[in-house]
């Protein structure tokens, strides 16, 4: 059932940014990032604005993912659309890699659920995300924060948190391009070679290894990749130079976030040097864009404040 309405009150829910695959993860591994986007539910009214990325794009309704995420949720709960605004700022990147879609599909179901009183458990909230978004490992840490290992098996989702304890930082290399996860996704192979799979088994079994234990020896070892970066560098030809850059910055693994074109280099420290010398070769190769660091961060979706307006 829907919660009582009352009009003097807002609600504020957050949900991060992601990166997905981190290297030799392909599909299955996701991490939440300290970068957010906001939801503001404003009883009273009904309607939708968009304040930051997609400010100028996303204002209809029936276009945008998060309100028709939210839309789903309570049409399939059985009850009608309340009157409510929500007031979206995006502080995420668009087509960028950094999980902009799953963080709409989160949001916008995490929104709906908590209107109508939390029906859905957390992972009926994921099943429910990977559907709409088709696969769970930007939206399963999107929900459920920090590290989480996420599967399809039969149409169902198994995932798997990752207890992380080390202090790592992201040093973040996002291009002004724009790049579709749809696009990346078509120069990929139907089929792929057994030494290539079986070369990224053992790095993202060393991977989540490096991420439990706070090991960050083999993070150069464990992020390597042959299942889908050296077919997207069709699309972003200055990615191994930019992640090259970043290693020779002091990186202890470098990656490209989710379908790209972000590049994220891992670190625990010279954060400014490294962020100098990706800047550097990413302006010698002619690709603008910018640096930004983040924590990863182990809290995903929530409600973030519930106030008087």
């Amino acid at each position: 059932m829907l919660l009582e309405q009352d009009a003097s009150m807002t609600m504020k829910i957050k949900v991060p940014a992601t990166t997905a695959n981190l290297g030799s993860g392909f599909d299955c591994v996701g991490f939440a990032l300290d970068l957010w986007n906001e939801i503001e539910i404003v009883y009273g009214e009904r309607g939708l604005q968009v304040l930051g990325y997609g400010s100028e794009t996303l204002n209809n309704p029936a276009d945008n993912l998060m309100y028709t995420s939210f839309e789903r949720l309570i049409n399939e709960s059985g009850q009608s659309i309340p009157d409510v605004k929500l007031i979206c700022t995006n502080k995420i990147p668009l087509a960028r890699g950094l999980g902009s879609s799953a963080a709409a599909v989160v949001g916008g179901l995490f929104a709906a659920n908590v209107l109508i009183g939390e029906p859905l458990t957390s992972s009926e909230l994921l099943d429910l995300a990977t559907k709409i978004e088709g696969h769970p490992d930007n939206v399963a840490p999107a929900l459920l924060g920090g590290c989480v290992i996420s599967i399809l098996d039969d149409d169902v989702v198994h995932y798997s948190p990752v207890d992380f304890s080390i202090e790592i930082k992201g040093v973040l290399f996002v291009p002004d391009q724009i790049l579709p996860t749809s696009v990346a996704r078509s120069v990929l192979p139907t089929m792929v070679p057994f030494n290539d799979a079986v070369f990224n088994l053992g790095r993202v079994a060393l991977l989540i290894n490096a991420f439990s234990t706070g090991d960050f020896s083999k993070l150069n070892i464990a992020t390597k990749d042959r299942l889908h970066q050296p077919y997207r560098e069709v699309l972003f030809p200055s990615m191994s130079r930019i992640m090259k850059a970043a290693m020779d910055g002091g990186a202890a693994g470098a990656f490209l976030s989710g379908a790209g074109p972000t590049i994220i280099a891992l670190t625990e420290s010279n954060e400014m040097t490294i962020g100098f010398e990706m800047s550097e070769i990413a302006l010698k190769s002619g690709v603008p864009g910018d640096i930004f660091v983040y924590s990863f961060t182990k809290a995903g979706a929530h409600l973030s404040s519930e106030v008087a307006s």
